[in-house]
């Protein structure tokens, strides 16, 4: 029989078609099982079209069969099949599409899901294969017909028989190379594992004998091998079901199984939705954060699904970074893909499917710290600083989406509290939401700078994680009220007499002042009278934008520059130590110098910064021990 060369315009095309569009050869079953589905439910509802109430879904299945010795895998259904002609105009044409024309022809009516559009799925089969048959007779047809095919060389289409409708479609597996390992596509496991991670809801059973072992009958340890004809797919997707069938268990063990976790979520958010983007989520809140959450190996993104196949291991597009904890799946038959269907076309669909899910998960997240509060502190010890870094993303442009879930240590309330518990509290004539950073709740808890604000009853939130200082910076505010830092020259505590005292006070030690800060040869800014400290004799703040927290934060970070924050030194007036500075002042200033030095490092080790010298400060402790 004479070989009929394809209708494309060039071989050239067949061979992108088979070698160019697709990244993973496994996906040529995801494709040809696709294709036996649609081919199913053309059939079931051009029955119920016609009135013919004798097929039943139960009726049809797709058959899939392995022969190593003679490598092929075959894969049979039992749908509407084609005639000769179909066979010519569906597998002779390239990017010839039965299915999208039967879904454009009936795509006002109902229950009716049509997966294949693009008319090219069916020849990633030669990505595996160096043969290809297509046995294929038409329902209600006498007649069958064999399709045969090598790829660009053509193909040959002639009569055969067949018992019964449908399409048998027989693999040649290609022969291993250095490059690819065709066997494994000749193992059950391999099939196995690809229906299920593609194929897994398609609504009719994929079936494949496969061999087991059991027990002998009347035997305790002698075991026999057998063949089971097994279903290898659920077909019905649980987030399909309604959410009033499905139990806590049914949700639990689903994340566990599918996203390899031992725990059980801390959160399920099941959603439903119709109308400019219709599509089902089912998505979960983990109760731990993996073990690579916050490394560069994490890799975010909810699964994606098509009318139940699953087009994207991750699709990164469905959530911002600062919900990338969240995982599941997203089911929609509106989205645009491309030809492969491996990718999304960015298109307005996704952005309105993405924007929704944000508003779930933030309303899930708040009914969580309403309804749930000890749940949802322990979900933000895990994922709180991914909160925090969206607060710094962007510039800050996502804060009205986050700010109300942060939460922050109070040293009143000792304990984790929002922003809005905060602001209920504070006292009338507050100015500020003062916070203080440090990397331990008890080390700022005893930092100088807190002790004012604390003789007034203030509450401070304590910032423990690298990232906070620089979230509270771009937040900026909250409810109107300015974040200050206990660190900051006006903590707005003074009154204006008071003010006016401390003004005097300085000009009136203003040549010690600058003699200190001389001394100590540009580490500080400048040396002044404190109006923040109570019992103890020093501190440290900062003038601009850098905060010694800050400083430190970036130092950590790999880079060859190094930040330094504009460090002044503050010195309590109303402390014994600052009558003994005033008096070297007048008497020894070459012991002032030295006290000055002291008491530079003893506020560095306040504040938790690792000294440059120990060996000299402890040297100068002891000299002036002896004196």
């Amino acid at each position: 029989m004479a070989v009929k060369q394809f209708k494309a315009e060039s071989k050239r095309l067949l061979d992108l078609m088979i070698n160019s569009i697709y990244t993973h050869h496994e996906i040529f079953l995801r494709e040809l099982i696709s294709n036996a589905s649609d081919a199913i439910d053309k059939l079931y509802y051009k029955a119920l079209s016609d009135g013919d109430t004798g097929l039943n879904r139960d009726d049809f299945s797709i058959q899939l069969a392995l022969d190593k010795q003679n490598r092929t895998l075959t894969i049979t259904d039992n749908g509407c099949g084609m005639t000769k002609e179909e066979l010519e105009n569906n597998l002779g044409t390239i990017a010839k599409s039965g299915s999208f024309n039967f879904k454009k022809d009936n795509e006002q009516k109902e229950d009716i899901e049509i997966i294949g559009q693009f008319g090219v799925g069916f020849y990633s089969a030669f990505m595996v294969s160096q043969h290809v048959t297509v046995i294929s007779k038409a329902f209600g047809s006498d007649e069958a017909y064999r399709w045969d095919s090598e790829g660009t060389e053509g193909y040959t289409v002639e009569p055969c028989e067949r018992d019964g409708h449908g399409s048998t479609i027989i693999l040649q597996i290609k022969p291993n190379t250095e490059e690819n390992n065709f066997d494994e596509y000749l193992e059950a496991y391999t099939i196995q594992r690809i229906v299920k991670k593609y194929s897994d809801y398609i609504r009719y059973p994929i079936k494949m004998d496969v061999e087991k072992s059991r027990l002998k009958e009347g035997s305790k340890d002698e075991y026999e091998s057998y063949t089971e004809n097994e279903t290898l797919n659920s077909m019905v997707p649980i987030w399909r079901k309604n959410k009033n069938e499905i139990t806590d268990e049914q949700y639990n063990e689903f994340y566990k199984e599918k996203f390899m976790d031992f725990t059980d979520p801390a959160r399920v958010i099941h959603s439903s939705t119709e109308g400019t983007a219709t599509y089902n989520a089912l998505m979960f809140i983990p109760a731990k954060a993996p073990y690579n959450f916050y490394t560069r190996d994490y890799e975010k993104g909810l699964q994606l699904f098509s009318n139940g196949v699953m087009i994207m291991e991750k699709c990164a597009d469905l959530l911002p970074d600062y919900f990338s904890f969240v995982r599941g799946l997203v089911d929609s038959q509106d989205l645009s893909l491309n030809i492969s269907r491996e990718m999304l076309q960015h298109d307005r669909q996704l952005k309105i499917i993405a924007g929704r899910l944000k508003k779930k998960i933030k309303s899930e997240l708040e009914s969580m710290l309403s309804n749930e509060r000890e749940k949802y502190e322990e979900f933000f010890k895990n994922f709180g600083l991914q909160l925090k870094y969206g607060i710094y993303q962007d510039y800050g442009m996502h804060k009205d989406v986050l700010q109300d879930l942060l939460m922050f240590y109070s040293s009143s309330e000792k304990k984790l509290v929002t922003l809005k518990e905060y602001i209920s509290r504070m006292k009338e004539e507050q100015k500020y939401i003062y916070y203080a950073c440090g990397e331990t709740i008890s080390r700022i808890d005893q930092l100088p700078q807190t002790e004012a604000l604390k003789d007034k009853g203030y509450e401070i939130l304590y910032l423990t994680d690298g990232v906070d200082e620089f979230a509270i910076r771009m937040l900026m505010k909250y409810d109107d009220k300015e974040f200050r830092s206990v660190s900051a020259d006006d903590l707005g505590l003074e009154t204006e007499e008071e003010k006016q005292e401390a003004a005097k006070k300085v000009e009136e030690n203003k040549d010690m002042l600058n003699f200190m800060k001389d001394a100590l040869d540009g580490k500080v800014k400048q040396v002044v009278l404190s109006q923040k400290l109570k019992t103890h004799p020093v501190c440290l703040s900062t003038d601009g934008a850098i905060s010694i927290e800050m400083e430190k934060v970036l130092n950590s970070m790999p880079s060859e520059e190094k930040v330094t924050a504009e460090r002044v030194l503050e010195i309590n007036a109303d402390h014994p130590i600052f009558q003994k500075l005033c008096e070297l002042y007048q008497t020894n200033q070459d012991v002032l110098k030295q006290y000055a030095s002291l008491l530079y490092t003893q506020a560095l080790l306040i504040e938790g910064v690792t000294i440059e010298d120990p060996l000299s400060f402890s040297n100068q402790v002891c000299e002036l021990m002896t004196k």
